[in-house]
C-alpha cells in the first residue's frame, strides 16, 4: 500500500546528508567537549561548527546560541531562567507580570500555568478568527510591571505566522523581553533576530529534518537568565549536561542544508498547499480552512469538516496509508477539543472535526493528488454513517422548506 507522510509539523524524517554528518560521532569523534585531549577538542570543534550554524540562518552570532535538549527545554530555559533573574526586582510589583497568548504550545502554556501557581500574574491576548494575536490588547495590557512577553512565531496546529516584527517594536520601546517559540518557523521561513527585536528564540532540531533529542535557544547579547537545570557549568553556565554531540552536529547540518533549501522549499511547499486547499475547499461542501489564508506556514494546511470527527477522518486516511493528525501531536491523544481551535472561534463540535496536514520536501504532486482523491471519498463515507451530518442535512432541508414558503406568501 502506498504510504504518505503528511505530519511533518509533529516531526519529520532525518535527511540522509544528516545521518551521514553523525555517524562518525557515535563511533569515531566520540570524545566529550569538555575534555582538554585530542577527542575532546575533536567534539568541541564540531559543537562550535554546529553552534555557528544555527547562529548564521537566524543572523545571529554564534555566541549567542544555547544547546538543549528540545524545544520544549528551551522554553522552558527562557521563560523560567527570565522569572528567576527578574524575581527580586518585581516581587514588590503589581499587575500582568508576563503576557502569552492563548494558543501557544503547551511548552510555553504549561510553563506560565506553573509559574501562576508561583504567585505569578499572566495574562493571555485574544487572537482573532485567523489566529492573529491582537495588538492592541497587547499595547493595553503591559504595565510597569511587565517584564515578560512570550509569543509563537508560527502556530503548530492553523499555521498561522504572527505579526512579531511589530509584536518586537513595542516590547523594545517599553524594555521587556520578548521570547519568540520558533520550533516551527526555524528554517523554513527567514528570521532575523535583531530586525525582529527577538530577546530569545526557541529551536528544535527534529521539525527541519534533523535528530531528535536536541534544541537550541537563541539569547540576545545582553539578555540575562538564571540556569533551570544545575550541575558541571557547561554551555555557558545556562545549561549544564554533557552535551550531545551527535545531534548537535545532526541540527547544524540540517540547519546548514535548510538555509540552502529555503527559497526552494518555500516556492514548491507553497504550490502544493494552495492545490491542496482549492482542491479541498471546492470538491467537498461544508469544508472550511483554518487559520489565515496566506499569512500561514509555506507546509501548513488546516482544515475542518462539518458533520464528521477528526479522530475518524484520521484512523480511515491511515487506513489509505495517508498519516495526517487533528492537531498539535503533543496532545493528539487528548480527548478535548484543541485549545487553538476553540481560541479563533470554533464550537466544540467543530474543533474535532478538524484535520491538519502538514507538508514535506519530500512529498510530491502525485501524492498530493492522491490525498485530495482521498479525502473526498474518506469525508462521504464517514458522512453517509454520521447522524450529526444527517441531522445538518436535515436542517437545511427545514431552512429551505421554510424560505420557500416566505416567497410564496
Amino acid at each position: 500500500m502506498k504510504r504518505i507522510y503528511l505530519d511533518h509539523a509533529a516531526t519529520t524524517p532525518v535527511d540522509p546528508e544528516v545521518v551521514k554528518a553523525m555517524l562518525p560521532y557515535f563511533t569515531e569523534y566520540y570524545g566529550n567537549a569538555s575534555s582538554l585531549h585530542s577527542f575532546g577538542t575533536e567534539a568541541y570543534r564540531s559543537m562550535e561548527d554546529s553552534r555557528q550554524k544555527v547562529a548564521d540562518i537566524i543572523k545571529a552570532s554564534k555566541e549567542e546560541i544555547i544547546f538543549t535538549s528540545s524545544g520544549t527545554e528551551s522554553d522552558n530555559l527562557a521563560i523560567k531562567g527570565v522569572v528567576a533573574k527578574k524575581r527580586k526586582e518585581i516581587e514588590n510589583t503589581k499587575g500582568p507580570h508576563i503576557i502569552t497568548s492563548k494558543i501557544e504550545h503547551p511548552a510555553v502554556l504549561d510553563t506560565c500555568k506553573y509559574l501562576e501557581k508561583q504567585g505569578f500574574v499572566v495574562h493571555y491576548l485574544s487572537v482573532d478568527k485567523y489566529g492573529i494575536v491582537d495588538i492592541d490588547e497587547l499595547r493595553e495590557k503591559i504595565s510597569k510591571s511587565t517584564f515578560l512577553v512570550s509569543i509563537m512565531h508560527a502556530n503548530n496546529e492553523i499555521g498561522t505566522i504572527e505579526p512579531i516584527e511589530e509584536i518586537g517594536k513595542i516590547t523594545r520601546s517599553k524594555n521587556i523581553v520578548l521570547h519568540v517559540d520558533a520550533v516551527q518557523t526555524f528554517g523554513k521561513i527567514p528570521i532575523d533576530a535583531n530586525e525582529l527585536n527577538i530577546d530569545l528564540l526557541s529551536i528544535s532540531g527534529h521539525k527541519i529534518y534533523g535528530p531528535k533529542g536536541v534544541g537550541a535557544l537563541y539569547i540576545r547579547r545582553g539578555t540575562q537568565l538564571e540556569p533551570i537545570i544545575h550541575g558541571g557549568g557547561h554551555e555557558k553556565g545556562l545549561r549544564s549536561s554533557t552535551e550531545n554531540i551527535p545531534g548537535i552536529v545532526g541540527l547544524g547540518k540540517a540547519a546548514e542544508l535548510a538555509s540552502k533549501r529555503m527559497e526552494a522549499d518555500i516556492k514548491y511547499l507553497t504550490m502544493l498547499r494552495d492545490h491542496l486547499i482549492k482542491y479541498v475547499l471546492n470538491n467537498i461542501e461544508e469544508s472550511y480552512l483554518n487559520g489565515h489564508p496566506t499569512q500561514r506556514l509555506p507546509n501548513n494546511a488546516n482544515f475542518r469538516f462539518n458533520g464528521i470527527e477528526g479522530e475518524s477522518l484520521i484512523l480511515n486516511l491511515d487506513e489509505n496509508g495517508i498519516a495526517a493528525s487533528t492537531g498539535s501531536a503533543c496532545s493528539s491523544k487528548k480527548l478535548e477539543p484543541s485549545h487553538v481551535l476553540m481560541a479563533i472561534g470554533l464550537n466544540e463540535v467543530e474543533a474535532h472535526g478538524s484535520l491538519r496536514i502538514t507538508l514535506g520536501r519530500e512529498n510530491t504532486e502525485d501524492e498530493i493528488e492522491y490525498v485530495e482523491k482521498g479525502l473526498v471519498e474518506t469525508v462521504k463515507k464517514l458522512r453517509s454513517m454520521s447522524p450529526i451530518w444527517k441531522k445538518s442535512l436535515e436542517l437545511d432541508k427545514w431552512r429551505t422548506q421554510m424560505e420557500e414558503r416566505g416567497h410564496e406568501h
